[in-house]
């Protein structure tokens, strides 16, 4: 993957008055340079978080402890290593830091940003990544955690020079460097049990491919579906079918014929992340719709306009943006038609006209995605970009399921390796690589 490029862009939290808020290295000042007055606040809590959750990411790029077996064994001491390092690492925080540690860790963002900055563009973009793509508000308990798993796989936003199809490609010429064969528009109909082993995949078109291990990154309920829940135990069934997967995040793509002027923003700052979020309050209002099943009217958006960083991806002088809208419910009350999704651009273009007064004039083609649409097209559980909450009772040991977490599924060599397992979704490939290892590790292939 080292032919892949990526230039790191800045969050700007765009205010109506005008006084946009830049973010970067956690530093925060005022699109026109002039400082930031909470500036000295935000620094100090965002160096705390980012502390804070480098603690935590240790554990991601392994296999969740087993618990279950106590320390009978050599193995069990050694899986449970990592607690016991960050164990170790939280103490030597000092009282004051652990005590500090211990005591947001299950806290509310909304709470926590608010004891320290004035509510603002700044508090809204903290409050916004904490539920960024999760069914909460940001007064929701455990909404700290998510802030803090944000910044322990980086935090801030790059863009793949080339589109997110770069990735993709980075990662195809990898894995045929070493002797991978990839089949696309090919489905797999079921997983091929023998006895309480996987012996491959029989596909769409009838073909069967022998296998003695079979990782899927679909959802957990999905992997088990495809297995057949008759190779798992009622227990086991049971806590996949109620795994708490309610997608909450919306895609909505434009084509410009021109690129946007967001009113106090220069063209250099306007590549950048940007932020609808007004305020923490904003976040927490915009929230409120969607317990109902409702579309959030006034929706926090994430948008990014690739072409302003990336020229190639441009042509004819036209202009992408890309905007993920959160707070449009899976359970859309009264579902996801064609005027559902109407409405969600006019919303969308209305939100993003109260900063970029002419964008709505520019715009000559648009696509919607609702979360509906992403479970139809990736098998994503309710369109949920992590697969499943990522709530205390869904992570670490209980993340998919307690007894399912070290990425083994009922047959032997049937591994979960997607979002729906440790530690979660994002771009990042670490369950995917958690999962490998754990399959070597098992003997499954010796």
């Amino acid at each position: 993957t080292g032919t892949l490029q990526t230039r790191a862009l800045p969050t700007v939290s765009l205010a109506e008055d005008g006084q946009h808020v830049v973010i970067r290295d956690g530093i925060a000042t005022y699109a026109s340079g002039a400082p930031h007055p909470d500036q000295a606040a935000y620094q100090v809590l965002h160096h705390r978080l980012v502390k804070f959750a480098a603690l935590l990411s240790r554990l991601s790029d392994r296999s969740p402890p087993a618990l279950q077996g106590g320390l009978i064994s050599l193995a069990s001491v050694r899986e449970l290593a990592g607690l016991a390092k960050l164990g170790l690492d939280l103490k030597r925080l000092g009282k004051a830091e652990m005590r500090e540690f211990l005591r947001i860790l299950l806290s509310n963002a909304y709470d926590l940003i608010l004891d320290d900055l004035a509510d603002g563009p700044l508090a809204g973009a903290l409050a916004a990544d904490a539920v960024r793509g999760s069914f909460n508000g940001p007064r929701a308990p455990g909404t700290v955690f998510n802030l803090m798993y944000r910044m322990g796989q980086g935090g801030g936003a790059s863009l793949p020079i080339g589109g997110m199809g770069a990735v993709s490609d980075a990662f195809q010429t990898a894995a045929l460097s070493r002797g991978v064969e990839i089949r696309t528009g090919v489905g797999v109909a079921q997983v091929i049990i023998d006895g309480d082993s996987v012996r491959g995949v029989e596909l769409d078109d009838g073909t069967c491919l022998d296998a003695r291990a079979v990782l899927t990154s679909t959802g957990a309920f999905q992997a088990m579906q495809m297995a057949g829940p008759t190779h798992f135990d009622i227990e086991a069934v049971r806590r996949l079918r109620n795994l708490r997967n309610k997608g909450i995040a919306a895609k909505v793509n434009l084509v410009l014929k021109d690129a946007p002027d967001v009113t106090g923003l220069s063209r250099d700052l306007t590549a950048s992340r940007l932020l609808i979020a007004p305020s923490a309050n904003y976040v927490e209002r915009a929230f409120n719709p969607a317990k109902y099943g409702e579309m959030s009217r006034s929706p926090v958006i994430e948008a990014v306009i690739p072409t302003l960083t990336d020229p190639s991806l441009a042509s004819d002088g036209r202009h992408l943006l890309s905007a993920v809208v959160q707070y449009a419910p899976y359970a859309l009350d009264g579902g996801w038609t064609d005027a559902a999704r109407d409405r969600l651009t006019r919303l969308t273009l209305e939100t993003l006209a109260k900063f970029a007064p002419g964008l709505p004039d520019l715009v000559t083609a648009c696509t919607v995605f609702s979360p509906a649409d992403i479970e139809a097209m990736t098998g994503a559980p309710g369109g949920h970009w992590h697969h499943a909450e990522m709530g205390f009772d869904q992570v670490l040991t209980l993340r998919p399921a307690n007894g399912m977490a070290r990425y083994r599924l009922g047959p032997a060599g049937y591994y979960l390796c997607g979002a729906s397992a440790h530690p979660g979704g994002d771009v990042m490939g670490s369950a995917g690589r958690n999962s490998a290892l754990q399959l070597l590790k098992d003997g499954v292939l010796a």
